[in-house]
Parts: structure tokens; sequence; C-alpha cells
């Protein structure tokens, strides 16, 4: 009988052995752990999903910020305070997420479930959150509110996609190399969509009359939310549907936790996550870059528009365009530099990286070394920048998700628990606290510099154009070369992954024969 399953080594093979006829099919799923053998068709339907957070990520780093304070005059330091809030929740409900999907015992399977209930009312969210009335605007303490509401909203529900989607790819694979596959697959998806999403918003959603500027017109928020709304559901729908040959009922898998999400089975889950000394560095690592990239996230749109004075189609073009090449250049080097390189290498590379193109863009500028704003030079300069920032970043993000799948076989050799997606909610946690600096940071900073909703690009004090600068240097550097000596002492090899599941399919063989 042929099966779409790859045998891959003779210990495999020894595993299988005896089944025949309608067992087979059923038998090497449990054994082998659904390593089916990826198609294109596989993978993007999985990485689909990835575009569910980055048009969450989107609308956060690109407009809310400008549109609460420099559109509805909410004060700076308190929409950053507001969306911080918002932020702590979006941290907790995650490793609650995280238990309750590991725990669900479902024949549709654990992650499709909560995936399924998730799409309806996150892209609803996305309307609300760009659509105060005017009863509510008048009010700064019901503005306030209408926020975080509706930031709690989104949030909430694109957790509860997520994560199941998250620990769904270590379901699919087992494979060391098909694992950064399939997780760069939903990267891919995760950077195109954040760019993608905000420069078409900006060619077609946010275009002013006679000549000014749409971002600051109130008018354009509405339709931006429904715009991301339908984005939303179009893409968590194929990515839920187009999963579905991967469900695997939970009502008897063997290794899933016990069916008990009480407070006490939460903290046993979390204590024996961060027991582990790998993901430990891996948790510190993503701390230190998210609390950087959330600098960047939080004040690029800030920063192209006032510092580097770019209109509408030019932010669209650097916001987009690199992200693609990006992209393209990840998938296509990927592969090979997987296999010359460990993950934990590769980590170490792409953050070494980032470090080094941070340290020539702005410094140029602020030593008055470069061309003044509006010539072709100082364009192409940002768009460089951007295509090296992204292309590192999207490769340092593919191999952490990687890793931390592989650290999941070991956790479960360990404890003979299968917590995948404790292990994804426990690193999206921590990412999400260290996110917490960024809107913080820059409505902050918005007040000290004094860049007020009065102010346009061209007609900015320097001392205000100079403190934009230093503000994003100083979010942004420390955090990175923090986050490269913690990932000088990672060193999980492929080798060990290999070993860690070849000793968890012997158990697993030993316990069912016996």
């Amino acid at each position: 009988m042929r099966t779409p399953f790859r045998i891959r080594s003779e210990a495999d093979r020894r595993l299988t052995e005896g089944f025949t006829g309608s067992q087979t099919m059923a038998r090497l799923r449990e054994l082998l752990g659904n390593r089916f053998m990826l198609t294109i068709k596989s993978r993007v339907a999985y990485g689909a999903g990835g575009a569910v957070y980055a048009i969450k990520e989107a609308a956060y780093t690109m407009f809310v910020l400008l549109f609460y304070t420099q559109v509805l005059g909410l004060n700076g330091t308190m929409t950053g305070i507001v969306i911080s809030l918002s932020l702590v929740w979006d941290g907790i409900s995650d490793p609650l997420a995280g238990t309750l999907s590991d725990r669900l015992r479902s024949r549709f399977g654990r992650r499709h479930p909560f995936m399924l209930a998730s799409i309806l009312p996150m892209g609803l969210g996305f309307i609300g959150l760009f659509s105060p009335p005017t009863t509510v605007t008048a009010s700064t303490p019901m503005l306030a509110g209408w926020l975080l509401f509706w930031s709690l909203w989104v949030r909430t529900f694109i957790t509860t996609f997520t994560i199941p989607h998250l620990a769904l790819s270590a379901e699919i694979t087992r494979d060391y190399h098909e694992r950064s596959q399939i997780l760069g697959a939903r990267l891919a998806f995760l950077f195109l969509f954040s760019v993608l999403i905000p420069a078409v918003a900006l060619l077609l959603v946010f275009t002013g009359e006679g000549g000014s500027d749409g971002r600051f017109e109130r008018d354009n928020y509405p339709l931006y939310g429904a715009l991301s709304c339908a984005a939303v559901w179009l893409m968590a729908g194929i990515t839920t549907v187009g999963t579905r040959r991967h469900i695997r009922s939970s009502l008897d898998i063997a290794g899933a936790p016990a069916n008990r999400g009480t407070l006490r089975n939460l903290t046993l889950d979390i204590r024996r996550t961060l027991a582990n000394s790998s993901f430990r560095l891996v948790l510190g690592y993503e701390i230190a870059n998210m609390v950087a990239y959330g600098t960047v996230a939080t004040l690029n749109m800030l920063v192209w528009t006032y510092y580097w004075e770019f209109s509408t189609r030019e932010v669209s073009i650097i916001l987009s365009v690199p992200s693609l090449l990006a992209v393209a250049l990840v998938m296509m080097t990927l592969t090979p530099l997987s296999r010359r390189f460990e993950k934990f290498q590769l980590m170490q590379l792409s953050v070494a990286g980032i470090i080094l193109n941070c340290l020539w863009l702005y410094p140029l500028r602020m030593l008055d070394l470069l061309p003044p704003n509006g010539t072709a030079v100082i364009f192409a300069l940002n768009f460089l920048f951007m295509l090296i920032f992204m292309y590192c970043f999207l490769l340092r993000a593919i191999q952490t998700q990687s890793i931390i799948a592989d650290i999941t076989d070991e956790h479960e050799f360990e404890h003979e628990l299968k917590q995948e997606g404790g292990f994804f909610a426990a690193a999206n946690f921590v990412n999400k606290f260290a996110s917490i600096f960024g809107p913080v940071y820059g409505g902050v900073v918005l007040d000290v510099i004094g860049l007020t909703g009065d102010m346009r690009p061209g007609n900015v004090p320097a001392p205000v154009l100079d403190g934009l600068a230093w503000a994003f240097g100083l979010g942004t550097l420390p955090g990175f070369v923090i986050a490269l000596l913690l990932v000088l002492r990672l060193d999980l090899t492929r080798a060990r992954v290999e070993d860690l599941q070849r000793r968890n399919r012997e158990r697993e063989s030993a316990r069912r024969r016996a």
C-alpha cells in the first residue's frame, strides 16, 4: 500500500514492521509523529496563518499610535500606557491559550477548534478599533477606554488563533529541516502581510484630497479597519481549512497532558517549560530582541514621516519592497544556509548583521554626511537599510521558532509529555511583555522631544528631529547587543535533536507493544 509518508531511516522501518492494510496509515501517523513529506501546498496552507498575526502587528506598529495621538488628539503617554496594558493581558493570555490547547480532547484535534472559533471575532475587532464614534472621541477618558476595550478584544482572539497555529507546526513534521521550512513559510506570510497591508492602505486608503496627507484624515481609518478585517478572515480561513488533513484526534493521544485546565496545572506546565536550560536562553534572547524591535516598529512611521520626510507613496515603497525582497532572499538562501550552519549559529549571525546595520545610516545623517532629504540617494540608502534589517530579522525569527520546536522534543524525552503549545505560548508571552517597551517608549518620546500633533513634515524644529533620531538608536542597539551575548551560549545541535526524536519514537513504540 502506498502512503504519503517518507520512511527516512532503518530505525523507522523497524518501528513500522508488521503494520499492513487499514492499520498502516493510522499507526504510521502515531509512530512517526505526522511526518508528512511536506509539499509546497502544505507549506503555503500552514504559512497563510502567519498573516493573521502580521495584520494585527501592522495595525499597532504603523497606525494605532499615529491615529489616536496625531489624529484624535489622545495624549502620547496615555496612549502608550493603554496599549501596554492590553499587551500585559496579551502576554497573560498566551500561556492560558497554550495550556488549554495542549489539554483539549477532541476528535478534531487540539489546535483546529481554537483556530476556527477565533476567526469571526478577531476580524470584527479591527473595525471597532479604527471606528470610534464622535461621542467617544470628544472625551479623553472615553477614548482611552475605547482603545483599551478593542485592543483587549483584538489581542485575545488573535492569541487564541495564533498559539494553537504555532503549536500545530511541531505536529505537522518532526524533520529537522522541514520545521525550518514550514515555520519559514509562516514567517514569510507574516512579514509579507505586515508590510503589504499598510503599503496597500497608504496607496489606496490614506489618499488625501488637494495634496493633503491622508494619514492625518480621520475618515480614512474605518476603511483601514475594514481592510484588516477582510484580510484576517481570508487568511485565517485558508490556513484553518488548508491544514485540516493534519487534524489528529486528541481523545487518546499518547503523551498529552491530562485534560484538567486548573490553575495548578497551568503553573506546573509553565514551570516544566522554564526548567529547560536551552529554552531559558531562547527566552532571554527573545526578550532582548523584541525590546529592540518594539522600538523600531513603534518609531518607524514617525522617522519616515518627520525625520526623512518621505511621502505616503515613498513610505509604502520602502515599507513593502525591501521586505518582499528580503522574504524572497531568505526563502532562496534558507536551505543552503541550514545545511551549512546549525540553527543557533544562524541566530548568532543574523543578530550580528542587525547590529552592524544599525551603525551607519542614522550616524551618517547626524554627522551631516548625507545629502538633503528629497534626493534619490536618501531614499536608496533607507531602502538598503530596510532590506538588510528585514533579511536578518526574518532569518533570525525562522531559526528561533524552529529551535523552539526542537526543544519540545527535548522536553518530551525528559518528561514524556507533548506540550508544544506551552512552549510556543511561553515564547509569545515574553515577546509581548518585551514589546510593551515599544509603545510606552514611543509615547514618552513624543512628549519628551516635543513632537506635537500640529507639526507637519518639513516644519519640525531641528532639536525635535535630533531627539527622534537619538531615541531611535538608544531604543534599539542595547537590546540587540544583549540578544547576541545570550545566543552565543546556545548549542542545541541537529545531532542532538535527531537522537532525542529517535529515543522518543522507540519509547513510544515499546509502550504500545507492552
